[in-house]
């Protein structure tokens, strides 16, 4: 009896585990058979559209209309989509609150995969003329220590690299540009609201710049209005989060420990930013967590930045951060973080930080925004006119799924990042920055995948999971040598469980599916490549 027992859980075990394999093998075969059927039925749809037309594409009915697009916003999504599509022949209408130069703290470094976009668009001469400084990767500073970790541009030109520069300066050379193209307006006006009849979006309502009430109407209006959009709503689920806020300033004649590179800081409680926006001048970000900030009239967020960030300033910089901080010219802006969740909306889109946003701790907002703009030109490309609002929406509902690897891989990034970057009273959480550091300090392949992702230069989902579980699982190695003792086996089980509950939550609310498996998504297959 004793003998035979071991053989009965032996062949238990093998029956379990034929079982277990069988099961997963009739919902792969479940799975590929339904796609196939998607994949049929799409082609069926462009082989039909394609027949009615005479010509190779979805072709949708003519129309007598003048305006083919709409663009709500002219910031960075705004102008660039605006040149894309009307460089692509689309008579295109963009209408911008305000058409002088914007003045903001963010959206000021440009990763090399979003300059690889740019290049992609013809809009790489946006940067020139604007004193905008090459970035070669980035310096981490930690406890007195710092590493430098550059991007992987071996396979490039020299011309390939991140871009940092003042924002407004960028926006109005792509405003500029777009004005030169003949079928293009660009009209100041704020749009109060979409146009709508029967469940299509037609058009937008919007005030002129006289205080005229107007409506305009196209077969496709696209919503780019920023991170303060009032038009969201109506198109998506919004689920806006502020984790922190970024208080920023200018050091002026100042040069970094590391030229041409950005500067992390990872300071308590949270990271301080340091990188090149013009030939003389230097932006700082801090980063305060949480939506409120010392006030800055009464002198309470000086003596914060005095008595609290100063002393964790590497000492280069810290002559020139009190003089910033001292001439006052201090801007703080909040932090926003909100998944992608469409809403499929005959006639609209949303674009942009109005439809995505993520902690911009690495810089991967404009990044996001150029190759979502790659993907929507390619996916507009073949189709004559837009004028079939429910078979565009429909066709269109691929956009969602083709974009969700890249842009997921770098808002995960970013939300994860930023939570391993701040301190914490917690041991583990601490041990965790403390081996995501170290893991970056390795070199190789160590900080090469890490800063590849960061670059935007190989989004890839599965690149950022392994690396993040690495970088743990490196962590709890650490604890474990010389001697696992039984308060270190804890301490290393906690910090798998932290950095689970850090990613996990950030993935799910991406969508595990599309960002891992998008090709098990049925609207991966509404995109003419199919047939």
């Amino acid at each position: 009896m004793e003998l035979g027992l071991p053989l009965v859980i032996h062949d238990n075990y093998h029956l379990f585990v034929s079982a277990v394999a069988l099961l997963l093998g009739f919902v792969l075969l479940y799975g590929l058979r339904s796609n196939l059927k998607t994949r049929r039925k799409s082609k069926e749809i462009w082989r039909k559209s394609s027949n009615n037309s005479g010509n190779d594409g979805l072709q949708l009915p003519e129309t007598d209309g003048s305006t083919d697009v709409i663009i709500v916003g002219a910031g960075v999504a705004g102008a660039a989509l605006a040149c894309t599509l009307a460089k692509d022949g689309r008579r295109v209408h963009v209408i911008e609150r305000d058409l002088t130069e914007p003045d903001r703290i963010v959206g000021e470094l440009l990763q090399p995969g979003g300059y690889l976009k740019l290049i992609e668009l013809g809009l790489q001469d946006c940067v020139d003329g604007i004193e905008a400084q090459q970035v070669f990767g980035y310096a981490i500073y930690m406890d007195g220590k710092n590493t430098k970790l550059s991007y992987p541009l071996e396979k490039f030109t020299s011309d390939i690299s991140g871009r940092s520069f003042h924002n407004g300066r960028f926006i109005q050379q792509m405003r500029e540009k777009a004005k030169t193209l003949p079928n293009l307006k660009m009209e100041q006006g704020t749009v109060t609201s979409l146009f709508e009849k029967d469940g299509i979006v037609n058009g937008v309502c919007y005030k002129t710049k006289d205080g005229q009430t107007l409506t305009a109407h196209a077969p496709l209006t696209i919503v780019c209005d920023g991170c303060f959009s009032n038009l969201r709503r109506s198109l998506c689920k919004p689920k806006v989060e502020v984790p922190s806020c970024f208080v920023g300033l200018v050091l002026e004649n100042i040069d970094l420990p590391y030229a041409n590179h950005g500067h992390v800081i990872l300071a308590d409680p949270s990271p301080i930013l340091f990188y090149p926006i013009s030939n003389t001048e230097v932006r700082c970000l801090v980063d305060v967590p949480g939506q409120k900030v010392p006030s800055i009239s009464n002198g309470e967020m000086a003596t914060y930045l005095k008595t609290v960030v100063a002393p964790q300033i590497p000492p280069e910089l810290y002559t020139a951060f009190v003089a910033a901080v001292d001439k006052g010219n201090i801007r703080t802006m909040p932090n926003r973080s909100m998944p992608a969740d469409p809403q499929p909306t005959p006639g609209a889109l949303l674009m942009g930080d109005a439809f995505n946003m993520r902690h911009p701790l690495t810089g991967g907002g404009m990044t996001v925004a150029l190759s979502d703009i790659v993907l929507l030109r390619d996916l507009l490309r073949p189709l004559k006119n837009l004028n079939d609002a429910p078979m565009l929406c429909h066709y269109l509902e691929s956009f969602y799924t083709l974009r969700k690897p890249v842009s997921s891989t770098i808002n995960t990034l970013a939300g994860a990042l930023y939570k391993v970057f701040c301190a914490s009273p917690d041991p583990a959480r601490k041990e965790m920055r403390d081996a995501c550091f170290d893991y970056l300090s390795l070199g190789g392949i160590y900080s090469e995948g890490p800063i590849s992702l960061l670059s935007g230069l190989n989004p890839r989902p599965l690149v950022l999971f392994l690396h993040f579980f690495a970088v743990a699982i490196y962590g709890v190695g650490r604890l474990l040598i010389p001697f696992p003792t039984p308060k270190r086996l804890w301490l290393g089980a906690r910090l798998i469980s932290g950095a689970s509950g850090i990613i996990f939550p950030i993935i799910k609310s991406e969508g595990v599916r599309p960002m891992f498996f998008p090709a098990t998504v049925p609207a991966y297959y509404r995109s003419p490549r199919v047939a």
